[in-house]
């Protein structure tokens, strides 16, 4: 059984859980090998339509545990690398894992753990909570989260938040669109279900999952080469069972598929 991380899987949503509340939920080796290996298992599972983050207790997640830090001044430049290239692959596959991805943030996210904030699709805050990249003020760079909040944020409000290293509340956090929206903590738990509730309901599979595909892609294209990509994209979506089957229920003035059965794709 996993000491690190709770999987449960209730209709179309599965929910990862940080169970480290004693470490308040601090990121190390085995927990960011064990979220790559849930969201994989998401990824592949054709009845789940989205995942949700969360932590265990009242805390998201303090970023690197004090283990893993005192590591670093150890390592061998390759065993830094190896770890840093972990990191990464976890951000980049939350980033372009083909559901929606939603962070339900708690408690306080710092460092790593704000980082997981800003790669997931939505981020719902509780509004006690706050969220920054602290790695400035112990010497420590955050290289691997900037290449995801300078896309989120752009530039200006990327270098005001990781060359301060502030903490922000969750409404400040909202309101620069580092989160998508601050919420009372009694409830966040409503307004993260009411979320996933409607996207598997509301909207096509394949189509969410071309679109985050294509999010990520655009993102460093030129004009000129962005709309090349659209346009092949744009051509290939029109030829989707869900795309077919969605245009014949609007005509018809039914429910599409997706909505009639719960969540689950027609697209293959």
């Amino acid at each position: 059984m996993a000491t690190l991380l709770r999987r449960k899987t209730r209709g179309p949503t599965t929910t990862l859980t940080f169970a480290r509340p004693d470490k308040r939920n601090a990121l190390n080796a085995a927990l960011v090998g064990e979220l790559r290996g849930a969201l994989r298992k998401a990824a592949e599972d054709d009845t789940v339509r989205t995942v949700v983050l969360t932590g265990a207790g009242s805390v998201f997640s303090a970023g690197a545990d004090l283990a893993s830090l005192e590591a670093l001044q150890e390592a061998s430049p390759e065993e830094n690398l190896h770890d840093s290239e972990h990191l990464a692959g976890l951000f980049e596959e939350i980033y372009r894992h083909p559901k929606p991805v939603i962070a339900k943030v708690n408690g306080h996210a710092i460092g790593g753990g704000a980082g997981l904030t800003a790669v997931c699709d939505f981020a719902y805050v509780a509004e006690g909570a706050k969220i920054g990249f602290t790695e400035v003020r112990i010497g420590f760079v955050p290289a691997i989260v900037m290449v995801f909040v300078r896309r989120k944020l752009g530039e200006t409000a990327a270098r005001d938040l990781l060359l301060r290293g502030r903490l922000l509340p969750g409404e400040e956090a909202a309101e620069i669109g580092l989160v998508a929206r601050a919420w009372p903590e009694d409830e966040l738990d409503g307004a993260v279900e009411d979320l996933t509730r409607e996207l598997a309901r509301e909207t096509s599979p394949a189509a969410l999952r071309l679109t985050k595909e294509a999010l990520a892609q655009t993102g460093g294209m030129g004009l000129s080469e962005a709309l090349s990509y659209a346009t092949r994209l744009n051509a290939m979506a029109r030829a989707t069972d869900d795309c077919q089957a969605g245009i014949a229920a609007f005509l018809e003035k039914r429910d599409p598929p997706w909505k009639e059965d719960g969540g689950r794709s027609t697209s293959p």
